[in-house]
């Protein structure tokens, strides 16, 4: 069966000078893409439904403002995509970055630019669109809770025996101690051990003992009351409960003050606690993943924590090597880092010379991989791409390579082969 067109109106006709009012709009409102349009001074001068859904923010408010008001993202202070098309005249497709709605939340997309020119062929504006991949980030969640190793990277041979136990500690109840320096990722393994733990489907909620004071961690710990102190003027429930059915995670337990350490003993004893400004008992089913960077046998032996709150938390205990133990997996983590930054920033490069991973090679790095983030964050800054070399690391880094030696030159899989006949050398 044919069913009949109606014939174009006329303004539609062949020689048309363009859409009939209001048509523009409606199809810009068609797409599920979000679509804005902006003038020569890049102000917002076209901003369709989809856009509006994506970031929270009405057509009529968008309308008139200087888009990086309205379109936030890191990719607009360092590579806006915009500048980008008209600076080289061509398109830019398919920029993964991260905007910020209206609420200050990140969410991911896909951005893509070109240049709006007249009849003419002069520079009007821009036009520039968005896909929403929030469900792809969904995805991803869904994969890392099926592979909870996917954020952790290692060749390491201590770090490969975590992972094989990790899975059958996860599976027990135990409380689990990790033992590690300031930023060798205790973090991550304790989200990898709630991702394979029966508990995966309920929270996993972090309290870091050392960033608070005693006064404010047990409130933020237990909860409190309405009435329980100056300014608490409604109930709030406290990190134990927000965990509930799931898993705790106290990192920093070291740093903790003799008083709080009875009130959590007496918690993981029981599974009890009070609020603060309440005698009523609350009952709680958690488990607690503990962490520090301390020596706490040490610390228990000179009197600074209690013998019996150690024996509870160290029914399990892991030990993170610091990553000058572990070198080989230097070129690995800071690759990941830089893949990281490229995704959020919507900058692209492409890797690291082999003189730059010299450099990071012979750093001790004491702050660990928190500090070689920080590294290749510097370096990604400064970088204009496609690749990083020592000049773009920081100033205390550039002799690495230098200093290397013979390493000028390696390649990512000559350390490899190099850690592999290492290997063979102490298994003999």
């Amino acid at each position: 069966m044919t069913i009949p067109l109606p014939d174009p109106p006329a303004s539609l006709a062949p020689g048309s000078a363009g859409l009939p009012p209001g048509l523009s709009e409606l199809l810009l409102d068609s797409t599920s893409d979000g679509v804005f349009a902006v003038d020569v001074n890049r102000r917002i001068i076209a901003f369709n439904r989809a856009a509006e859904l994506t970031l929270g923010i009405d057509r009529a408010r968008a309308i008139g403002r200087p888009c990086h008001e309205v379109i936030r993202s890191a990719a607009c202070r360092e590579c806006c995509p915009l500048a980008l098309a008209q600076e080289t005249g061509e398109p830019v497709v398919n920029l993964a970055v991260d905007l910020l709605d209206v609420r200050d939340r990140r969410v991911p997309v896909t951005m893509s630019s070109a240049v709006l020119r007249d009849r003419r062929g002069r520079v009007i504006g821009g036009v520039e669109t968005f896909r929403n991949l929030t469900w792809v980030k969904n995805l991803l969640h869904e994969v890392e809770r099926s592979h909870p190793f996917a954020e952790i990277v290692s060749d390491d041979p201590h770090m490969k025996q975590v992972f094989e136990i990790l899975p059958t500690l996860a599976q027990s109840e135990s409380t689990i101690l990790l033992h590690g320096e300031t930023g060798t990722g205790k973090s991550l393994i304790a989200r990898a051990v709630h991702n394979l733990s029966p508990r995966r489907e309920r929270p996993l909620v972090t309290i870091n003992s050392g960033a608070l004071p005693e006064t404010l961690l047990e409130s933020e710990l237990f909860g409190y009351r309405k009435g329980a102190f100056t300014g608490a003027t409604r109930d709030r429930q406290g990190r134990i409960a927000a965990a509930e059915g799931g898993t705790l995670f106290l990192d920093e337990i070291g740093d903790m003050s003799a008083a709080m350490q009875v009130k959590l003993l007496r918690f993981l004893q029981d599974q009890v606690y009070e609020p603060l400004g309440d005698t009523r008992t609350v009952q709680a089913d958690v488990r607690v993943v503990a962490a520090t960077n301390r020596n706490l046998a040490r610390m228990v032996e000179e009197g600074r924590f209690r013998r019996d709150l150690y024996y509870r938390i160290n029914v399990l205990s892991l030990e993170l090597p610091p990553l000058r133990e572990r070198r080989r997996d230097i070129p690995l983590l800071a690759q990941r880092c830089l893949e990281r930054l490229c995704r959020s920033r919507g900058k692209r490069l492409d890797g690291f010379s082999a003189e730059a991973v010299d450099a990071l090679m012979a750093h001790d790095y004491p702050g660990n991989i928190r500090e070689l983030e920080n590294v290749v964050e510097h370096a990604f800054v400064l970088c204009p791409g496609p690749v990083i070399g020592p000049e773009h690391l920081p100033e205390h880094h550039r002799g690495g390579a230098a200093a290397a030696g013979s390493g000028r030159g390696r390649s990512l899989q000559d350390y490899e082969a190099r850690g592999i006949l290492d290997a063979l050398a102490r298994a003999g």
